[in-house]
């Protein structure tokens, strides 16, 4: 039977027999938890569709697809031992600390993450972290990987990359933060892990067909699909950096003002700096300057006041919008632009968490206290920070390449599409189903079902549409000699 009571006022009440002490749960802590673990999950769909708007129409559903497959397998995972893993009471995130293995032992006692709420609720909340994380780096696989492989990587990865450094990160017992590094919601264990190991992936995989030519200067297939994923990832981020404080207090309040702001400022920043270039207001400039700005006010939103919240946007906005640059000086296809917008989204952020961390903010739920940053005088916050940052990257470039070659040694668990898979999109080869009732593909194989190839850059394309030659037949009537019409002809509009 569950040691639990409820008291006059309805509070719950958990009683501690190694102590002889009651512990208060606050109703209303919980509900707020469990009111940012629905906030946070709806992000995982969000970002499959944000993804999908970006890509080409032919490879425009698995995105969406692979959101909802990664939601349900980091859901096992965390259940069999990821949770264990990552928050068992000794801090060691190796195979056989599974002190929670099966979620054991995870019920009514009070959580390693805040004593205000019971275990149970801490572990469904955290869960929604470990699912988006790897649905980040995923886009990464975007238009040329088997979608088969990727069900065995989700779950690898989320063992061996993601719960470590969430471990280490926000375990009370993990050294980045005994060492005293601050990362409110996920600056390290969720951008940093997922945009690297997106860089990883991206040389791993190597260029898309016809990189480098005109056939992969498309557009976004869809911005509608872009806008609607960034909305359901600002909607979501108040779970995310909100919900972090795990109690309905003034700290969660401040979190949530500040991700609205630097969300908002992020958003502005980008659109501007794309404005000069092209003299034109871009939708998706402004989506991704707010994801940028989302990403960046991740660790320091439980530490910094709303002032720097504009810092931060700004920051994220200008900084992350250069960084997409990064993939024509170093060679590697970035299709989305996840390391530019996540990893280094995410040390912009807890760079910034070292200058403007305030204890004065940690205090507003009335019992953090930190030295604070470098408002504060707390000159040695930078170090931890770059210490924090820099070990995140490294060990997921590292442990997720290594990831990527053993599978592709594996039967049958090698990656990379074939060529013809790509040229006819993910969407088909993998899947047989897709976004849209008509998918357009002329522009790769034409209309006679054989490649066309213009020189030497494989088949033609232009700028523009992602299937700029998208055409499908249509009847058109004509007029017969008595002025009756009949079908005449079938042409391409």
């Amino acid at each position: 039977m569950v040691n639990v009571t409820y008291d006059a006022s309805g509070s719950l009440n958990w009683y501690d027999p190694s102590t002889g002490q009651t512990v208060v749960y606050q109703q209303g802590d919980i509900a707020w938890v469990l009111c940012g673990t629905a906030l946070v999950m709806i992000m995982t769909p969000g970002v499959g569709y944000f993804y999908s708007g970006l890509l080409r129409r032919k490879n425009a559903l698995n995105m969406i697809y692979l959101s909802m497959m990664t939601l349900a397998m980091v859901s096992f995972q965390w259940f069999f031992w990821g949770f264990s893993l990552a928050f068992s009471d000794t801090g060691s995130a190796f195979i056989g600390n599974l002190d929670y293995f099966g979620l054991k032992g995870v019920l009514e006692k009070p959580s390693i993450g805040s004593p205000r709420i019971p275990s149970i609720a801490f572990c469904v909340y955290q869960l929604m972290f470990a699912a988006i994380t790897p649905m980040l780096a995923l886009g990464a696989f975007a238009e040329r990987s088997k979608l088969g492989p990727l069900l065995v990587f989700v779950f690898v990865w989320s063992t061996i990359v993601y719960d470590p450094i969430a471990c280490w990160t926000w375990n009370s017992n993990g050294w980045a933060f005994k060492m005293g590094g601050l990362d409110f919601a996920g600056g390290t264990p969720v951008h940093i892990s997922s945009g690297t190991a997106a860089l990883a992936i991206s040389i791993y995989l190597g260029k898309r067909r016809g990189y480098g030519t005109e056939r992969l200067a498309y557009k976004p297939h869809n911005t509608t699909y872009v806008i609607l994923g960034t909305v359901f990832l600002w909607f979501g981020w108040f779970g995310f950096n909100g919900g972090s404080a795990l109690s309905a207090n003034l700290r969660a309040i401040q979190a949530c003002i500040v991700t609205n702001l630097a969300a908002s400022v992020g958003g502005l920043t980008w659109m501007l700096w794309d404005w000069r270039l092209e003299r034109k207001w871009s939708a998706v400039g402004f989506c991704s300057g707010a994801v940028a700005g989302l990403v960046a006010i991740t660790p320091g939103s439980g530490f910094v006041g709303s002032p720097a919240a504009v810092c931060f946007g700004v920051m994220a906005g200008t900084v992350c919008n250069f960084a997409t640059q990064l993939k024509f000086v170093f060679g590697y296809d970035d299709c989305l632009d996840i390391f530019a917008s996540h990893g280094i989204g995410g040390m912009v952020g807890n760079i910034l968490t070292a200058f403007f961390a305030q204890s004065s903010v940690a205090e507003f739920d009335g019992m953090t206290a930190i030295p604070g940053g470098w408002l504060d005088r707390h000159w040695v916050q930078l170090g931890y920070q770059l210490a924090d940052s820099t070990s995140g990257f490294a060990y997921s470039f590292v442990m997720t390449t290594i990831i990527l070659w053993i599978m592709h040694f594996i039967p049958g668990m090698r990656l990379r599409c074939s060529e013809e898979a790509e040229i006819l999109g993910i969407d088909d080869a993998e899947m047989g189903e897709f976004a849209y009732d008509y998918v357009g593909i002329e522009a790769e194989i034409g209309p006679g079902g054989q490649p066309e190839y213009a020189e030497d850059h494989g088949p033609n394309a232009t700028s523009g549409g992602r299937e700029p030659r998208h055409s499908m037949t249509q009847v058109r009537p004509a007029a017969s000699s008595d002025g009756s019409v009949v079908e005449k002809e079938r042409s391409a509009v």
